[in-house]
């Protein structure tokens, strides 16, 4: 290959001014006294390994800052969504991993400030606590879910207008859910958390896995929702916004993609319940998923929109699918107690 049709290591323009932009905002934000605090998320792993989640902003120290990025605090008055959207990370940020109070490994954030690691652990199967700190900033929390390797059932959920009514796929709908709304107008879809908490109860110790196109920005205020509506706790999957060293937007449909083929190598003996909705793309992904790896795949359940969500989340998806071919049950319905039913009706529950 000729110099001339190498291509360009360089980021594109818009990560370039991307990266701009954050250089001086992080001086200034070092210059009024803040400092690389880590925001820990829920993990997961296996008896061999823990998948550590996280995120490095720039934070005062000891300030109700601190509260709007906590993923466990429960009682958080009026936070609005553009708060966590104009948050400054801190990318390439060493951390500081304990788990149950031991030191396991120093890993290091991303272009974004994204932790997410694998760590190799010998921990027994149930919930653990990780400690992640930068620096000389305090140390944070999170819980961690060690999958016992005898699971064999497990629940795999997308958010947005699936357990969350939220309408996303539409722009300016998707603008106002996300950077005005106050997190606490958001409304759970009904019958859905009982649907899961049934799943896991008739299959104790089943990891739950909530998969969304959402950016981690959004990650304390899914996790305080969730806690709010008594949803099961399990880790979010999600993803980063904004451009990258080769398109200006990262993909949702392949990071969903992605995770999915992650989490069938990871647990192979799993079988997933995976939940959606009709509006977006889980149709086909779920079909995709479910035809190569029939195996991992216990059911598809997909919740049917309203005609006015589908309206706003621009109408149904157009997926035309022969869902017999990998022999995957498939069940629908507009709510959670309906869905319940039809996978009472197959035996998953």
């Amino acid at each position: 290959m000729t110099a001339a049709t190498q291509p360009d290591p360089r980021p594109r323009f818009a990560a370039r001014l991307e990266d701009w932009i954050h250089t001086r905002r992080s001086r200034r934000a070092v210059s009024r006294g803040k400092t690389p605090s880590v925001i820990p998320y829920i993990g997961y792993g296996s008896t061999e390994w823990v998948r550590v989640l996280g995120r490095v902003l720039y934070l005062k120290p000891e300030t109700r800052e601190h509260t709007r990025f906590r993923p466990d605090v429960a009682q958080v008055s009026r936070v609005r969504g553009w708060r966590t959207f104009t948050s400054l990370s801190v990318p390439h940020q060493p951390v500081r991993v304990h788990i149950d109070g031991q030191f396991v490994a120093e890993v290091t954030a991303d272009r974004g400030g994204v932790i997410d690691s694998m760590v190799p652990v010998s921990l027994t199967p149930g919930w653990h606590t990780i400690t992640l700190r930068a620096g000389e900033s305090e140390a944070a929390d999170a819980p961690v879910n060690i999958v016992d390797p005898a699971a064999q059932f497990g629940v795999i959920s997308d958010v947005d207008d699936t357990i969350l009514i939220t309408a996303l796929p539409k722009p300016f709908v998707a603008a106002w859910n996300s950077f005005v709304l106050d997190e606490h107008a958001r409304s759970a879809t009904p019958g859905m958390a009982v649907m899961l908490d049934h799943l896991v109860a008739h299959h104790p110790g089943s990891p739950v896995v909530y998969l969304s196109t959402g950016a981690w920005n959004a990650a304390p205020a899914l996790s305080r929702f969730l806690a709010r509506n008594l949803y099961p706790m399990g880790p979010l999957l999600l993803t980063d916004w904004g451009p990258t060293h080769d398109r200006w937007f990262r993909s949702g449909t392949e990071h969903k993609r992605r995770e999915l083929k992650r989490l069938a190598a990871e647990f192979p003996e799993v079988r997933w319940v995976l939940i959606g909705d009709d509006g977006q793309h889980d149709e086909s992904l779920y079909h995709e998923f479910a035809t190569a790896h029939p195996e991992n795949v216990a059911a598809v359940a997909i919740r049917q929109l309203s005609i006015g969500e589908a309206v706003l989340a621009g109408g149904r998806s157009k997926a035309r699918l022969n869902r017999t071919t990998s022999g995957v049950p498939w069940v629908y319905g507009p709510d959670g107690a309906t869905l319940r039913e039809e996978l009472r009706k197959l035996g998953v529950l």
